[in-house]
């Protein structure tokens, strides 16, 4: 090797990462090039030489044909050649088939787990950020969203953060804010960003109203934000029978100073502190931001900041984690107005994930960026 990088070109697939695919392929076109200098060298050696260069060829097939998309796998590319490829001979869209990105994997931050996948490679980034659980591929709309996305010369960015997985548990959204105003500072620094526009799913939500909150620097660069299916965690935990004991709990323990140890295993499927309990199930908690008996001026306290950035709100109205009771019209409409006049989109029939209804979510969602999106680069400290 020549050397350590900090990214490569590498596929996201449903089981595996194939990290070093980009040294393979060196290797590979560098023996083709030995073999090419040496018949233009020797030309007697062509027809000795060619069964050689075959062989070679073949042997490195599975791998050349899913690293550049060559033409001779184009047909079992199951997004359409088109869509995928932009109608061009050779694959160069983000998508290769189900489950499987082409793009890149890099290193944002100092932790082992601050990595993130893009797709594309633009100057301007959607910065998708998943809810409790989430990781990469958290929902299915991602793929034709980067498709999408790649025909308006624009990257999808899924990035995993030390909340990623049962991580949720024992981070914080302060934690979150943090990594992700480390990963736009990347995109400024590395790659001379125009802005990012933030895709928040679920609890993902929480985390682009509470870094906005911060106004770090980095934050100046959002041009645009989406919140999709913002849910109130508080009021789908109050329909679980052990819920209202675990937060006597959390309060107890937070009280006796205690709020950084874990909670008993039957509070949640990950471990989880008492302080990210209660954030998460408690009345008036540092996550409880989209609430249903929540009044218009707490609405206001916890959501009139995002009145600066244009706001698309998207919600499922057949979200199976919003209780029976909650008037969904009535609080998208609340939320909406909360954060000074964010456009509503109702997507009937949606589940929380919006699996049922994929290319509603991913045409409101491009439609709102071409309106909304980065016009350019504005210096952020000017």
């Amino acid at each position: 090797m020549d050397g350590v990088v900090d990214r490569a070109e590498v596929f996201v697939g449903s089981c595996h990462w194939k990290v070093k695919m980009a040294t393979l392929e060196a290797w590979d076109l560098r023996r083709l090039r030995d073999l090419q200098r040496a018949s233009e060298m020797n030309p007697s050696l062509s027809s000795s030489s060619s069964p050689t260069s075959s062989h070679s060829t073949s042997a490195g097939s599975w791998f050349s044909g899913v690293v550049r998309g060559r033409s001779d796998r184009a047909g079992s590319v199951k997004m359409g050649s088109d869509s995928a490829s932009g109608g061009s001979g050779e694959f160069s869209g983000p998508v290769v088939r189900k489950n499987q990105f082409r793009g890149a994997l890099f290193k944002y931050g100092p932790k082992p787990i601050q990595v993130a996948f893009k797709t594309g490679d633009y100057r301007q980034q959607v910065i998708f950020i998943g809810g409790l659980t989430d990781g990469f591929l958290a929902t299915e709309y991602l793929e034709p969203l980067a498709i999408a996305l790649d025909k308006e010369k624009w990257s999808l960015v899924q990035l995993l953060m030390s909340s990623s997985y049962n991580g949720y548990g024992t981070s914080s959204l302060k934690q979150d804010a943090m990594e992700l105003d480390q990963l736009i500072s990347y995109f400024i620094n590395k790659e001379d960003s125009e802005g990012v526009v933030l895709i928040g799913h679920s609890t993902g939500c929480q985390d682009i109203v509470h870094y906005i909150r911060t106004n770090a620097a980095c934050s100046r660069a959002v041009r645009a934000a989406i919140l999709q299916a913002p849910v109130s965690d508080r009021e789908y935990r109050a329909t679980l029978p052990e819920t209202a004991a675990m937060i006597d709990l959390a309060s107890t323990m937070i009280n006796e100073g205690r709020g950084s140890e874990l909670m008993p295993s039957e509070a949640d499927l990950a471990p989880i502190t008492a302080y990210r309990y209660h954030s998460l199930c408690a009345y008036n908690g540092d996550d409880d931001m989209f609430s249903s008996d929540l009044t218009d001026d707490q609405l206001r306290l916890r959501l009139g900041h995002m009145s600066n950035t244009p706001c698309q709100v998207i919600y499922s109205m057949a979200d199976e984690y919003v209780p029976d009771y909650v008037d969904k019209k009535a609080l998208i409409r609340r939320l909406c107005k909360a954060m000074g006049g964010a456009e509503k989109v109702e997507i009937e029939h949606g589940n929380h994930s919006l699996s049922n209804r994929i290319q509603e979510v991913v045409a409101a969602i491009i439609d709102f960026i071409k309106r909304e999106g980065p016009k350019g680069w504005d210096d952020p400290w000017n």
